[in-house]
């Protein structure tokens, strides 16, 4: 039987996930291997070091540089406030005076007799990194990070906004076919992550933020709407880092685009449940998809054999596959892989690539070019 590797979207009623969490730069581990985390657990810390603040204590003084510590107030190692003198010269029995402060909080680090000069160091940023999912720690990579393990639910989506969060799974449409409209915003969807269906309205999305909504799940989002409601044209680079209140997750893409079925149906057995979303989304190299993650109350029936990780690759494409086209002009239609010929057919660009032939839902037949689909895990 004919089979092709090609990127897919994982939708998954139950899954043994695992999941990193590293710090950016050494430091300690809060939990051991064996321990069981919740969401909100810390399991690493770390100081960011804080950026020095250079003065010229002597140019200000008006004394020379081998004198310094002379007139210094504070010595190497000493914290300082703000506008605190540091150093001070004083003569003609005071009748002349000149002060250096702190210009910000920090620690003197160092006091130069050669250039004259004193560096504070603003006072270290604390990172603190949770679990993010409830689970056991499998692994710990030491002064690093630790690999946390649980058995969930699992949605990949095509885009995101906003980085991760936490709330209870609440319906908000009845079918995937459901514009998620300002209307459905009501006090009770504070705190929880809401389920839309072929996509959400700029009005709506803010209306969400000001009720408190955690995430917001549809198939799809006008890119005017996004705009609209972002304030920008967001990048192509990576997604995540937006600073909006909620996380925003597209199951199926850009436009008005029915959530799929099985998507919608896992969503709704979970209604009820918390949810893990993040928003991150890279498109690049080095692919990051969002995701929702619903942890499972047992270790149920899982589609994964023990110690799989939830970035296991597909076995690849075959006849049968669920498949989503992702370039006009059948952008975001969903079917099914009939064939794989083997041999190179010639598209518009006048290239010669390997095709697939998809069988629609509307039980028409096209030809694509194999780059232009993508794997629906079921």
């Amino acid at each position: 039987m004919s089979q092709a590797y090609t990127p897919g979207l994982k939708r998954k009623e139950s899954l043994l996930i695992r999941k990193t969490r590293m710090l950016p730069i050494p430091g300690e581990l809060i939990v051991k291997a064996g321990d069981t985390v919740a969401m909100d657990t810390i399991v690493a810390r770390a100081d960011t070091p804080g950026e020095p603040e250079i003065l010229k204590v002597c140019a200000l003084l008006g004394v020379d540089p081998e004198e310094i510590r002379k007139y210094m107030t504070k010595k190497e190692g000493d914290s300082v406030k703000a506008d605190e003198i540091i150093a001070s010269y004083r003569a003609l029995f005071g009748l002349i005076k000149s002060d250096c402060t702190a210009p910000i909080d920090g620690t003197v680090e160092s006091v130069s007799p050669i250039t004259g000069q004193a560096i504070i160091r603003r006072h270290p940023t604390p990172i603190n990194i949770n679990a993010y999912i409830p689970g056991k720690v499998v692994e710990i990579i030491q002064n690093e990070g630790v690999i946390i393990e649980t058995y969930a639910a699992f949605i990949q989506g095509a885009f995101g906004i906003g980085g991760e969060n936490h709330g209870e799974i609440k319906m908000a449409s009845e079918t995937p076919r459901d514009i998620l409209t300002e209307e459905q915003i009501t006090p009770e969807c504070k705190g929880k992550v809401l389920i839309g269906g072929s996509m959400v309205t700029a009005a709506a999305l803010k209306k969400a933020i000001d009720t408190g909504v955690r995430g917001i799940l549809v198939g799809g989002i006008m890119d005017k709407d996004l705009t609209d409601f972002l304030g920008y044209r967001i990048g192509v680079a990576i997604t995540g880092h937006e600073d909006i209140g909620l996380t925003l997750v597209a199951t199926e893409g850009f436009g008005m685009m029915n959530m799929l079925e099985k998507t919608f149906s896992i969503l709704k057995e979970n209604e009820g449940r918390m949810a893990c979303i993040n928003g991150t989304t890279q498109i690049r190299a080095g692919v990051i998809r969002p995701e929702v993650i619903i942890p499972l109350l047992q270790e149920e029936e899982v589609s994964t054999a023990p110690g799989a990780a939830e970035d296991e690759r597909t076995n690849g494409m075959a006849a049968g596959t669920l498949v989503r086209i992702i370039q006009e002009p059948f952008f975001g239609v969903v079917g099914h892989v009939r064939s794989l010929p083997p041999e190179l057919a010639r598209v518009e660009t006048e290239s010669s690539v390997r095709i697939v032939e998809i069988e629609l839902e509307d039980g028409d037949r096209v030809l694509v070019p194999r780059a232009n689909v993508e794997i629906i895990e079921e």
